[in-house]
Formats: structure tokens, C-alpha cells, sequence
């Protein structure tokens, strides 16, 4: 399995990045997400083998999902127990919105 792989970062969402295969651009990506997402903004091309080894996914679940879906959508991590957390997440959706 060889996949090259582009990554877009959400200008919405800190965190939140969306994988599609380069040939497909976000082609297969549902419009509504996509207005959920923001303008796509590009933020690194990966060529993607089962060596390869991601931050916070398995190569194998974002090969399979942008087999089965055309994308994988990557969500920011959420530390609900921190409220300092919460408080700067809000305060930056609203800034960005």
C-alpha cells in the first residue's frame, strides 16, 4: 500500500485536519462538511505506507477510510476535565467565526 496523501488544516477548528488522496483533491468530500471545515487550507503532502507512522492515527484507518469514503477527518483532541482547556477553545471558535 503506497497512498499520496494531502492534508488540509480546518481555518474553523484548531487541530482539526482533513486527509484525501492527492489525485482526488476533496473531490469526494461532502459539501456539507466541507462548510462545516472551512476553506481547506493545505498543509502538508504524505506519502502514506504501512511503515509510516502518524501522531494520533494508524495509517491503516486513514488508508481504509479514504478507500471506503474518499477522506478521513481527523478531529482536535478534547480534554473535557480541563476547563482552561474549554475556556481558550471557545474563546478561539469565536475568534475564527
Amino acid at each position: 500500500m503506497k497512498i499520496i496523501c494531502q492534508i488540509y488544516r480546518s481555518p474553523k477548528e484548531e487541530g482539526m485536519y482533513l486527509y484525501v488522496k492527492k489525485e482526488d483533491g476533496i473531490s469526494k468530500v461532502p459539501e456539507e462538511l466541507l462548510r462545516l471545515f472551512g476553506t481547506p487550507q493545505p498543509a502538508m503532502v504524505l506519502l502514506l505506507t504501512p511503515e509510516k507512522k502518524l501522531a494520533r492515527v494508524s495509517v491503516e484507518k486513514v488508508a481504509e477510510s479514504l478507500e471506503s469514503q474518499g477522506y478521513y477527518l481527523q478531529l482536535p483532541p478534547r480534554n473535557e476535565q480541563d476547563p482552561e482547556m474549554q475556556a481558550m477553545r471557545t474563546k478561539n471558535s469565536k475568534l475564527s467565526g
